[in-house]
């Protein structure tokens, strides 16, 4: 189990630097055809598209650091930074919407005469390039908010090339080219959804929020479940990183229940929480005839 975790974070390690190579490699070609043809909707993809590109790398990094060792600075390590990238990842497809939209309008009013045929082509390439990498990530997104961030950033640029393309087939057969900024605008709504949807997760772990797919009720019925716990309150789960997830909470155990059972129950409920994708558990415990002291315990 462990050699195939460990398989599997290569594979995703290795799916990055694929993916920031290829969109790096895109960029270059459409800086060059843009130019070359003078297409500010190849440049302002472009642009898109290396912001992607810096979004990859973060996303790497924050990966790679899921490995480091907790030190006496940092007791948990750096695996926040893999829900701070997904909040960063977010507001920039959020901020690249924007800047597509706004050029969009733009252009719908003012359509500017474009070769249809270079552009369709060199966002062919897009598709292909966007496309296969967004798939390498496909098996783990779900699993993932960090990796989620990548396959939409990688996704989206997908969509925006496939509009592209057709826009470029459209305006070279037409002429009419009040159709690319139309197809924009069209993409940057499709985008935003998914995006909105990151972005709401993302803040709510960065907020210390309850994870999603953790219910606090499933959380009470576990504990309910084992024998010798009379109650559990005072319950704060939020997420370490965007794979693991964290629990505190007090015990309240019958009277009688000594030192060996009160560790075998602990054992126990930690158990169960695994189940439930909670795998850091802090336990403190009290006696039915007891109190809780804590003053916002509930």
């Amino acid at each position: 189990m462990h050699d195939h975790s460990h398989e599997n974070k290569r594979n995703i390690d290795r799916a990055f630097l694929i993916g920031i190579t290829l969109n790096a490699l895109f960029v270059l070609i459409e800086v060059i055809a843009g130019f070359y043809i003078n297409s500010l909707s190849l440049l302002s993809d472009a642009g898109h598209n290396l912001a992607d590109v810096a979004s990859l790398a973060l996303s790497l990094i924050a990966f790679r650091l899921l490995k480091v060792k907790p030190n006496k600075k940092y007791t948990y390590g750096y695996r926040k930074t893999t829900i701070l990238v997904a909040l960063l990842n977010a507001v920039v497809l959020l901020v690249s919407i924007g800047a597509i939209s706004f050029e969009a309008f733009h252009r719908l009013f003012k359509p500017e005469p474009l070769p249809g045929g270079v552009i369709a082509a060199v966002a062919g390439i897009g598709i292909i390039i966007n496309g296969f990498t967004a798939l390498m990530f496909l098996k783990d997104k779900e699993n993932d908010i960090n990796i989620k961030s990548a396959y939409l950033h990688l996704m989206s640029d997908a969509v925006v090339s496939l509009g592209l393309v057709a826009g470029g087939i459209i305006i070279f057969y037409t002429k009419l080219y009040w159709v690319d900024p139309l197809l924009s605008i069209a993409i940057a709504i499709v985008i935003l959804f998914g995006t909105w949807k990151l972005l709401r997760e993302s803040l709510r772990l960065t907020l210390d929020g309850v994870p999603r797919g953790i219910n606090m009720k499933d959380v009470a019925d576990c504990a309910s479940k084992v024998s010798g716990i009379e109650e559990i309150h005072h319950i704060h789960v939020w997420a370490l990183s965007t794979t693991e997830n964290a629990l505190t909470a007090h015990l309240v155990l019958a009277n009688e229940i000594d030192i060996k059972e009160e560790s075998a129950i602990k054992d126990k409920l930690k158990h169960e929480l695994e189940h439930l994708n909670i795998s850091h558990v802090t336990l403190e415990t009290e006696r039915k005839d007891g109190g809780c002291v804590e003053p916002d315990c509930s």
